[in-house]
């Protein structure tokens, strides 16, 4: 099995930072981490099988993302570039959390803040943050009180060995993974629960993350207009199901953001048919653009360029139709990616068993129906995040795993519409 360490680790003091001095720390000491939890019996039918794929490490499994055949320069280790990388998260982030099911219902909202910054110099410097929480009012006091949550450090060694970040650092994006779910539980049993929580296995009213995740992947895109970014999470169970999906919405120094077209009226009721059309209108046409992939190290460790086009519209059968066109970098050969899918509420199902969830704000999340079935069928996989910030551009990422559940490459996106 592969070896990825805890990346957060909940270590809950009091104190806050000048910045937040009207607002007062809970703490959330009693809190436990998934990782001294003991195995149970029931976890990992999907973990053991990535396991029992080892034997099969030394192939390289291929999807279009991280075929492209030319164009292709070897980067030697591809160690990101950890002060950019520092730079980029650094500051005071004022944000909100949403917590959508495996269909795309909102299930909760929790107001956060993020504080980032650095120590050390050189190939010692760390990146360190903290997330503060905000937790729901109790009867009879109206003043505000935040968890605080410390986010395990980030240095050279846990980006390259654990995280397996994919940066691109002009684009402003990058894509990592975790081993447990523990900041976004905490997230939700001290932003929904607060002082209430009991530490419950399985609170009333509240849809907690496994703790045995198969796979809990980050990716970040930043605005292309403001200081803003989303940074939004799958989380699969232990059987490769999707579980949920988690969105953060920060936007550095600034009031709270918000969706822009978030009706918590509405979102979390079951959309019909036609009411699904009209909120996928947006998504449908011609996205021509670029893509960059970033393949890992034991990938071999290089850069591929392609050119792009995505078609995506609907049928006089209802059905949707997405057809991806990718040509690498100087060169004329070409891939093509041809799906058809039916939809239902706020997904679109493809054949092939790959499907798509249209969240608020433009934005979408792709991931595969069972990622079980295709580690037993020797078949790589992918999770996809897009961000439509306005109706003429958008930004993609994709993360791509073997059956070994190691990371293959990351691929950005850039795509204007036609």
């Amino acid at each position: 099995m592969f070896s990825m360490a805890e990346t957060l680790i909940p270590n809950c003091t009091r104190g806050i930072p000048s910045s937040f001095s009207s607002s007062r720390l809970a703490s959330t000491s009693n809190l436990q981490s998934p990782s001294s939890l003991a195995c149970k019996s029931a976890f990992c039918d999907l973990k053991f099988r990535f396991a029992t794929q080892l034997r099969f490490g030394a192939r390289k499994w291929e999807i279009l993302a991280a075929t492209t055949p030319a164009s292709v320069v070897d980067d030697g280790s591809m160690s990101i570039d950890l002060r950019r990388f520092i730079d980029l998260n650094a500051g005071k982030w004022n944000g909100s959390f949403y917590q959508f099911d495996a269909h795309g219902n909102l299930l909760q909202t929790v107001s956060t803040k993020l504080s980032a910054s650095s120590y050390g110099e050189d190939e010692l410097i760390s990146l360190i943050q903290t997330l503060y929480i905000k937790q729901p009012l109790l009867a009879g006091n109206d003043e505000v009180e935040w968890a605080e949550y410390k986010i395990k450090e980030a240095n050279m060694f846990t980006i390259d060995k654990y995280q397996q970040i994919g940066f691109f650092p002009k684009e402003r994006a990058f894509s990592l993974q975790y081993q447990t779910t523990g900041m976004l539980e905490t997230v939700l049993r001290q932003g929904v629960l607060g002082e209430a929580d009991i530490d419950e296995e399985f609170p009333k009213n509240l849809k907690i993350p496994s703790k045995w995740p198969s796979i809990v992947c980050e990716n970040c895109l930043y605005s292309l207009e403001k200081d803003t970014r989303a940074r939004a999470f799958h989380i699969m169970d232990p059987k490769g199901i999707l579980e949920m999906l988690i969105v953060f919405v920060e936007e550095r120094g600034k009031e709270m953001p918000v969706f822009p077209s978030c009706n918590t009226e509405t979102i979390g009721l079951n959309v019909s048919e036609q009411d699904f059309r009209n909120q996928i209108t947006p998504w449908l046409g011609r996205w021509e653009g670029h893509s960059v992939t970033k393949r890992s190290g034991v990938y071999g460790a290089t850069l591929a360029e392609a050119d792009t086009v995505a078609l995506f519209e609907m049928d006089g059968n209802g059905h949707l139709i997405q057809d991806i066109t990718s040509t690498a970098s100087g060169s004329d050969i070409t891939t093509n990616v041809h799906w058809t899918g039916t939809i239902s509420d706020n997904m679109a199902t493809f054949d092939g068993g790959f499907q798509l969830i249209f969240l608020p704000g433009g934005m979408c999340m792709g991931c595969p129906c069972d990622i079980g079935r295709h580690v037993a069928q020797l078949q790589p996989f992918h999770l996809e995040f897009c961000w439509m910030e306005s109706l003429e551009k958008r930004q993609r990422l994709v993360r791509t795993y073997d059956t070994d559940g190691l990371v293959v490459s990351t691929t950005y996106f850039y795509e204007i519409k036609g």
